[in-house]
């Protein structure tokens, strides 16, 4: 069976994004902004896991558009992070450029979906 890259992926965006957290929380650094964050953050996978069990492709096309859309989002705490001096340019950079990523990924399938969805 052929991997699904942007399931993996998200799947390990999710693990890096709860040990951000966890850092922020023990170092008592904000516990308000890295709710947000844990909760955007892991919210992508959890979507496009829920689009792999859609009923329809209109269910589908929606479960990735929340998943584009909580990757938007946790694009938005990254940079919220680190302009508050919360987190640092590399941890920021590291998940800001793989968030982008799956972002794009998660777009370019929808599109795809769409464009089939029509024929």
């Amino acid at each position: 069976m052929k991997e699904n890259i942007v399931k993996t992926r998200s799947f390990k965006f999710a693990v890096s994004i709860v040990k951000i957290c966890r850092e922020l929380i023990e170092n008592k650094k904000d516990y308000i902004l890295s709710q947000q964050l844990m909760k955007s953050g892991t919210s992508i996978g959890a979507n496009i896991r829920e689009a792999d069990n859609a009923e329809s492709k209109a269910d589908f096309i929606h479960k990735m558009s929340i998943a584009q859309k909580e990757a938007d989002e946790t694009l938005y705490w990254l940079e919220l992070l680190k302009e508050c001096l919360l987190i640092n340019e590399e941890v920021f950079l590291i998940h800001f450029n793989e968030c982008e990523e799956i972002y794009r990924i998660i777009k370019a399938i929808i599109l795809t979906a769409k464009r089939n969805n029509t024929k």
